[in-house]
Order: structure tokens, then C-alpha cells, then sequence
């Protein structure tokens, strides 16, 4: 089961010492903004970046490229064939605009590892050739083919950034479907699109993700529509009512500019009554997770949702 609570993981209000350093290097290079590259180029680069930070793949794992209903997917499971009758849905993170099934392809391995289940990424179509609502539309899409080709099995969805906002929107769908959901598991995500929390101010550069940045994601995923997008589908925590969703964790990055809303997600789904793990990753920032190869916040991040859907899945 779940352990749930609050659990606050290192120093608040002081940066992890290996992140300064990234940080610093980061600052040295003067990487490039994906937003001045454009979402072509802006891709690639950014899997360049998570290929040389990404945590390295367990062995033992079998994937295979497959699609549901057109939507390109990856399936991962052990050798042998899965220990447990559970499925798990990942989106990946990139502001809906960048990310894929390679970016994020050493974290589903590790899920399936250890929890011995089958983890399907989803490939949900990007924006801006694709704005809202797509993505949210093939996260619906598969989980209704989760909940029909693995009828009797433990569900669960995952995602980090805008994976994690994709991830709560599909959890809401899956109550009012009627599909049950065991866990849901929410990395750093953005849930409110009006964008007035102290933290988006405080931490809005020197981080990696920037104000810049979000705004960048912003226009490019609800390209044609006037912002903010506050309907549930865009911003989950203004849902009408989060009584009867699944058991969540909720982890977030105390430097992350997404950091108060994730929190202010993690509180409302306790006051519904839904059981939260709440784990805040005091000296971190957004995108910890595609840095696992480095830091320990990461390595912390990843084994949080390996445990967690392990605990579950068992």
C-alpha cells in the first residue's frame, strides 16, 4: 500500500549542492532556449541534453514499439513476462511541445524493473502542430484501451511536468469514465494555467525552467486560444470537485517555479478525501528526473515513483 503524508526531503530554502553546480555549468555553456530554437530543432536539443543526464537503463527489460489507435507507444515488461497484473500509463514531460518515447525511455525501464509490471509510454501528439486538447485527447484514448486490453488489472498513470499535468487530467477522466485507477503518480506538474502562484515570481529564472520557457510551452500548446485556459482539462486544479480520484504522490522541488501549485494539487486532493503522498524535494528543481544520472535529487525522484508503483503493482 501507499504510505501516505507529507514528507519533506532536505534543507527548505537551500539548493542541493550538486544541482549549484549543474546550475553553474549550465550558466557557463549558455545553452541555447528551446523557445529561440523553435520546436523542431528545440527537440532535438533537448534530447541531447537528457541523453547525456538520464539516469543508465536496467537490464532484464523487454520493450516493444507498438500504437494504440494510431498513437505511437512503447510497452516495457520483464523477461520473462510481467510478476504482477498491473499496467501503467506514462506520459513524459517537455511543456507539450518536446519529449518522446527515447527522452524518457531509461525511467519506464526502471518502473518496469522494479515493480515487475507492464509500463506503456504514450507518444501523445505535440504542440504546436497538434495544441490542445490532443494530448489530453490520446491520454483519454489510452486509458480507455488500458482499462479494455488489460480488463481486471491494476491501472495507474504517471507523468512528469506537463506528463504529470496530462497524467492529472487523465485521473479526472477516469472517474467520471468509471475506470478505476489505483495510483496516480504526479512529478512537479503545472495544474493551474492563470499562473498567479508566488513561487512561478520567486523562482522564475536561475533555474533552468524559466518564466520564458513557460510562457514559451504556453503559447505554443494552446496556440489559437486567449490565456489563461482554466477549464479542467488545461488547469486540473480547478476541477469543480477531486472527491473519488485515485490514490496520488505528488512529488515537487522546493526551486521549481511550479513548486506552490503542485503543492496547493497535493492539498486539495487531501481535503477531498483522496489518500496523498506528498513529497517535497526541498533543495531540487523542476526536471530533477532527467538528471538522475547526476544528481541525487534525481536518483530521490526516480526511486519515490519506483517505490510507490511498486508498493501498488505488488
Amino acid at each position: 500500500m501507499l504510505e501516505t503524508g507529507f514528507f519533506s526531503l532536505g534543507t527548505p530554502g537551500r539548493l542541493d549542492e550538486d544541482l549549484a553546480f549543474v546550475l553553474a555549468k549550465a550558466a557557463e555553456l549558455n545553452l541555447p532556449k528551446l523557445g529561440d530554437l523553435g520546436p523542431v530543432e528545440g527537440r532535438a536539443e533537448f534530447a541531447r541534453r537528457v541523453a547525456r543526464t538520464n539516469p543508465p537503463a536496467p537490464e532484464g527489460i523487454v520493450a516493444e514499439d507498438f500504437t494504440i489507435g494510431g498513437i505511437p507507444a512503447r510497452r516495457y515488461q520483464p523477461q520473462g513476462g510481467p510478476r504482477s497484473k498491473a499496467l501503467l500509463l506514462y506520459f513524459h514531460g517537455g511543456g507539450f511541445v518536446v519529449g518522446d518515447l527515447e527522452t524518457h525511455d531509461p525511467h519506464c525501464r526502471a518502473l518496469a524493473a522494479d515493480s515487475g509490471s507492464v509500463v506503456v509510454a504514450v507518444d501523445y501528439r505535440l504542440a504546436p502542430e497538434n495544441p490542445y486538447p490532443a494530448a489530453i485527447e490520446d491520454g483519454i484514448a489510452a486509458l480507455k484501451w488500458a482499462a479494455r486490453e488489460y480488463a481486471g488489472w491494476k491501472l495507474g498513470v504517471a507523468g512528469d511536468s506537463a506528463g504529470g499535468t496530462l497524467a492529472a487530467v487523465v485521473a479526472l477522466h477516469a472517474r467520471d469514465l468509471d475506470i478505476p485507477l489505483a495510483l496516480q503518480m504526479l512529478i512537479y506538474p503545472a495544474v493551474d494555467q492563470r499562473g498567479d502562484f508566488p513561487s512561478r515570481v520567486r523562482l522564475a529564472r536561475g533555474y533552468l525552467l524559466t518564466q520564458a520557457d513557460m510562457e514559451w510551452f504556453t503559447e505554443q500548446y494552446f496556440i489559437g486560444r486567449a490565456n489563461p485556459v482554466l477549464e479542467p482539462d488545461a488547469s486540473p486544479l480547478r476541477a469543480a470537485s477531486h472527491a473519488g480520484l485515485a490514490s496520488a504522490l505528488v512529488l515537487t522541488c522546493g526551486f521549481d517555479p511550479l513548486v506552490d501549485e503542485g503543492d496547493a494539487y497535493a492539498q486539495a486532493l487531501k481535503r477531498a478525501g483522496v489518500p496523498v503522498r506528498h513529497v517535497r524535494l526541498e533543495g531540487s528543481i523542476h526536471g530533477c528526473l532527467g538528471l538522475a544520472g547526476y544528481v541525487a535529487s534525481g536518483k530521490a525522484a526516480l526511486a519515490e515513483v519506483c517505490r510507490a508503483w511498486g508498493a501498488v503493482a505488488a
